[in-house]
């Protein structure tokens, strides 16, 4: 697709006076999270003076930069222009030439082992009585899934996946917990995803992978990315725990 044939659905809006959003679409859904991608992954290979990082979202990209830097290696002094209007500028421009028709992101296709129900998974037998169906059903449902990852927030290595079955949707619950275990897998409404670390949160806990999803000491501290491809896989207590073990 054509830069041409998409400028108009494209959006520029202010954060502040050091970044700036570039708005892909309004709905969540593949078609604009491939256009967020190919948005993130211009400005990545073609930095300016003054360039700090590209975040993504859901349909969304924020872009952050140093003002003064950008003013001075700019001279905007001498085009009567602020910096958000010049990086807004530039990244028009950019589209306008190195849009990729046929761009594919780099993805990967992630397995996460998960043990389901139980201590592990205390809300499965909720998520069950909700849709109407037995939890070896819910198990069922979620293992047989194609997850992409929307993107990562919330907590450092928490994935936002895309892709759940309204089969085993379910509400966040009425009050949140103040402590969930590392590892934990939740639903909420359309969504499922991981929780990396030990944090308060809502979300329905149907299982727990001994996986790490999010690895500090690692130079890219998260295990998955914007643009991957999750498929959960179901293990036993027994697998659990020597994974957790061999995890250390």
């Amino acid at each position: 697709m054509m830069f041409s044939t998409i400028k108009e659905s494209i959006s520029f809006h202010p954060l502040g006076d050091a970044a700036i959003v570039i708005q892909a679409g309004a709905d969540i859904r593949e078609e604009i999270h491939e256009r967020v991608e190919q948005l993130f992954a211009c400005i990545e290979q073609h930095p300016f003076d003054g360039y700090v990082e590209a975040v993504q979202a859901f349909t969304n990209v924020t872009v952050f930069y140093e003002p003064y830097t950008v003013h001075q290696s700019a001279h905007l002094d001498q085009h009567g222009m602020s910096p958000y209007e010049w990086v807004k500028a530039y990244i028009e421009k950019l589209l306008e030439d190195k849009w990729q028709v046929g761009f594919q992101a780099k993805s990967c296709i992630v397995e996460i082992p998960v043990c389901y129900g139980g201590a592990f998974g205390p809300d499965l037998e909720e998520v069950a009585r909700i849709n109407g169906l037995t939890h070896e059903e819910v198990v069922r449902i979620h293992t047989a899934g194609r997850y992409l990852v929307y993107m990562i927030g919330f907590a450092p290595g928490f994935p936002f996946l895309g892709g759940l079955s309204e089969k085993i949707a379910a509400p966040r619950r009425e009050t949140p917990r103040m402590s969930i275990p590392k590892g934990s897998v939740g639903i909420a409404g359309k969504q499922t995803g991981v929780y990396p670390i030990s944090t308060p949160g809502g979300w329905q806990l149907i299982g727990q992978t001994p996986l790490s999803l999010f690895r500090p000491d690692d130079e890219i501290p998260s295990l998955l990315k914007a643009g991957d491809e999750v498929r959960f896989v179901q293990m036993s207590e027994k697998e659990f725990f020597s994974m957790k073990e061999a995890e250390r």
